[in-house]
Order: structure tokens, then sequence, then C-alpha cells
């Protein structure tokens, strides 16, 4: 059997992760096997440990690529805003949308992760990419906050980011039921509002 390329194992490796990112989100960690997952990416089973040492290790690494996602599309949503109030408004418009409660599989970690990654154990990677993730996203709240001090720009952005992912998290636990759409709108009000800040 021929050897794969260098080049093709680094997209192979690729692959898996952007699958698993896609798969985890979508279904959870514990609704995914190995098996599962190679073959959603169109590659043999036995060839995982070959690119990973174990699921845990895979989704961990997942993780992190899917909070990449998420930054770089809030980084572009703030791109197209001329002030600290608006970036943080497009944020929130992207984030408590309709769009985004209806795709978790392409929709952000941080929620579609949460209780999988509250289940894990303490020393588990995921945890250890899980929360850099989210000191990311806190972090890149924070940079357009408009509130005076370093520390209250920080609890502005934990808090814009807990309402965020809470509304979320209930908008696809009712989905099917208006009080979804009502409750990302009510998020997003709030949010675009001087009680926002």
């Amino acid at each position: 059997m021929p050897r794969v390329s260098r080049a093709q194992t680094e997209k192979n490796h690729a692959l898996i992760k952007q699958t698993s990112a896609r798969l985890f989100r979508e279904r959870g960690i514990g609704g995914v096997s190995v098996a599962d997952l190679m073959a959603a990416a169109g590659l043999t089973h036995g060839g995982f440990y070959g690119h990973f040492d174990s699921k845990d290790a895979l989704a961990a690494a997942a993780c992190a690529l899917a909070f990449e996602e998420t930054d770089q599309r809030w980084r572009d949503r703030m791109r197209e805003a001329p002030d600290k109030r608006a970036k943080r408004a497009k944020i929130a418009e992207g984030y408590l949308s309709e769009r985004h409660r209806d795709h978790s599989d392409t929709g952000c970690a941080a929620v579609a992760l949460a209780g999988d990654v509250a289940r894990e154990p303490a020393e588990a990677p995921i945890r250890a990419a899980y929360t850099a993730g989210i000191k990311s996203q806190a972090a890149m709240l924070a940079d357009v906050s408009d509130a005076p001090t370093a520390q209250a720009r920080k609890r502005q952005a934990l808090v814009q980011l807990s309402l965020m992912l809470g509304a979320v998290n209930l908008a696809r636990a009712t989905k099917g039921d208006p009080l979804s759409d009502e409750i990302l709108a009510a998020a997003r009000e709030f949010l675009a509002g001087p009680a926002g800040d």
C-alpha cells in the first residue's frame, strides 16, 4: 500500500478536526464515535490514531478550532461597524440570530459544547481548550466595551457573553414555540439598549 504524502497527511488531519468540530457541536461529544468521525471525514477508522492519541485529544483540538471560527466571524462582523457600541451590536446580532439557533453544527462552540464540557473531568484536555475559547471571546468583547476601567470592561464582557450563551441555549431548547424567537429578540434588544451597557 502506498504511503500517504506529508501534504496529504496534513490535509487529512485538518479534515478530521473540521469534521469533528462540526459533528461535536451538532451531536455532542458523547454522541459521536471515532468511527463516526472518520467515516464522516471519508477516512478509515484505523487511520485515526496516526493523527490523534485519543478522542479526548481530538475533542480539545476540534473545540479550539470551533472557537477560532467563531472569533473570525466576530472579527468579520466588527469590521463593518463604525464604533465600539456598533461592534458589540454586530456580534450580538449574529449570535442571537435564528440562523445561529438553528445551526449548532456551524455555530459557536461555547454554547454547543457547554454541557458536554461541564461533565468532563477537570484534567480533560477539552476543559483547557474550552476555557481558552471563553477567555478569547470575553477579551474580544472587553476590547469593544465603553466601560471606564479594565475591570468594568471585563465584567461587562462576561455579562454580555453569558447573556448571549444563555439566550441561544434557551432558544434552542424551546425551538418550535414562539418563545424561542422572543428569547432571541429580547436578548438582542437588551444588548442594543442602554441597559446592555
